[in-house]
């Protein structure tokens, strides 16, 4: 079944987040899928922060390609950022398959960049921009 959300601007974007969290329950794999802009890290910010992370914790780890993040409930969460990487032996090296398969929320952006090395289960949400400046975000289950 195909769902979609829209954040208007970002005074909605917490609200947006929560909704995304009740609708895609039990979902621990998730792949932002956006141009360059589209609001990857903005969007995987308010999940975090919908989840009781300290909202100034959470930046891309463009560098890093991980970052980890603690939940309210004290769980792990992990947000990953393939942009930089070229070649898949790259994210093995950091441990990729330990990490999701570690049973933590995992946040990918850019997943695109590593797509032969996804597991069949990961939730692939396509981030849009409409004309007026709304994201609006698409997937499937």
């Amino acid at each position: 079944m195909k769902h979609s959300l829209t954040v208007g601007d970002l005074s909605q974007i917490d609200d947006v987040a929560k909704s995304f969290l009740r609708e895609t329950e039990g979902n621990r794999l998730i792949a932002l899928h956006a141009e360059m802009g589209g609001g990857k890290t903005t969007f995987t910010s308010a999940l975090c922060r919908a989840l009781g992370v300290n909202g100034d914790a959470v930046s891309s780890p463009t560098f890093s390609i991980v970052n980890e993040y603690k939940a309210g409930d004290g769980s792990a969460i992990f947000h990953f950022d393939f942009y930089r990487i070229e070649k898949i032996e790259e994210v093995l090296d950091i441990g990729f398959y330990d990490y999701i398969d570690s049973g933590a929320l995992c946040i990918m952006e850019w997943p695109e960049k590593i797509e032969e090395i996804l597991p069949e289960e990961v939730l692939r949400v396509d981030i849009s921009i409409s004309p007026d400046g709304a994201r609006i975000l698409e997937w499937e289950d």
